[in-house]
Parts: C-alpha cells; structure tokens; sequence
C-alpha cells in the first residue's frame, strides 16, 4: 500500500474578537496546541480558539487551494452557511 501524506485544513473560531481564522497542516494535533500556546502569530492576540471545522486531503496542493477558497469571500459566505448553526451558538455564549 502506498503511504499517502496528511494534510488538513481548519477552521478556528477566535473568542476574544469574533473572528475565524483558516490554515492548513500535516499535523493538526500539534498545530492546535501550537495556537492555543499562543505560538502561532496570527491568533496569539485572539485566544482563546475554539476548532470549528476542519477537512483531510491527501494532496498539499489540493489542501492549499481549499485554504485560499475559505479565505476568500466566497469562501467565507460558504462557511457561513455550512456551519450556521455553530456561529449561532457561539454568538449566544
């Protein structure tokens, strides 16, 4: 069997302001521990996070494409929709 890599994209959804933020890994594990260590730079000032979503792709490039889709505003009206009620009830906390 031909060992495939891991990549996977995710979605955060950051406490403090609101916001969401999107990357893309191999390690999701390390890469969340990472964020909530405030190693990360672009959610160190936004912590807490909360891992709202997150999809597998065995391709980087694919992996890349989708993280640039979801930052894109369509994008983000796509997440929008698709997890509706996860920002209701975050708005709501």
């Amino acid at each position: 069997m031909v060992e495939r890599s891991k990549w996977y994209v995710y979605v955060l959804f950051c406490l403090k302001n609101r916001s969401c933020y999107v990357g893309f890994t191999q390690n999701l594990k390390n890469r969340l521990t990472q964020h909530a260590s405030g190693v990360v730079r672009s959610t160190s000032y936004r912590l807490p996070v909360l891992l709202i979503h997150y999809e597998y792709f065995i391709n980087k490039t694919d992996a890349s494409a989708r993280e640039l889709y979801l930052k894109s505003g369509y994008g983000q009206r796509q997440l929008q929709s698709i997890l509706k009620k996860t920002f209701n009830s975050l708005s709501s906390d």
